[in-house]
C-alpha cells in the first residue's frame, strides 16, 4: 500500500498541468498567481512522488510530500468554508469538511511511504 503513494502523487501532479483550471478554481482568492502556484504544486507532487520511488531519495520524497500536502491545505480549507462555490462536488459541504482530516491521513501515508 505504501508503494502506491509515489505513483499516485505523480499522477495527481500531472493533473495540475492537464486540468489546471480545476485546481485554480479551488485556490483561495487571496493567493496571487493562481496558474503559477498550480504548476508549482504540480511540479512538487511529481518530484515528491518520483523521489519516493527510489530507496536513496525515499526520505526526501516523503518530506517533500508532507510539505506539499501542508502547503495545499489552505485550498481544502477554502473549499470547506465556501462550499456554496463548489456545489458540483459530490456530497456537498459534508464531503468538503471530510477532506480536511483526510489530509492528515494522506500525511500519514506519505510518512509511511518514506520509510525503508
Amino acid at each position: 500500500m505504501r508503494r502506491l503513494f509515489g505513483p499516485l502523487f505523480i499522477a495527481t501532479g500531472i493533473l495540475h498541468f492537464v486540468i489546471p483550471r480545476v485546481y485554480e478554481a479551488i485556490m483561495p482568492d487571496w493567493l496571487p498567481a493562481h496558474r503559477e502556484l498550480v504548476h508549482a504544486s504540480g511540479v512538487a507532487e511529481i518530484a515528491a512522488g518520483a523521489a519516493l520511488l527510489h530507496p536513496r531519495t525515499r526520505r526526501l520524497g516523503g518530506t517533500l510530500s508532507v510539505a506539499t500536502l501542508v502547503a495545499v491545505f489552505p485550498a481544502n480549507l477554502h473549499m470547506a468554508l465556501n462550499a456554496e462555490r463548489y456545489e458540483a462536488v459530490p456530497g456537498g459541504r459534508a464531503a468538503l469538511l471530510a477532506r480536511l482530516p483526510l489530509q492528515l491521513a494522506l500525511i500519514a501515508w506519505a510518512r509511511a511511504a518514506a520509510r525503508d
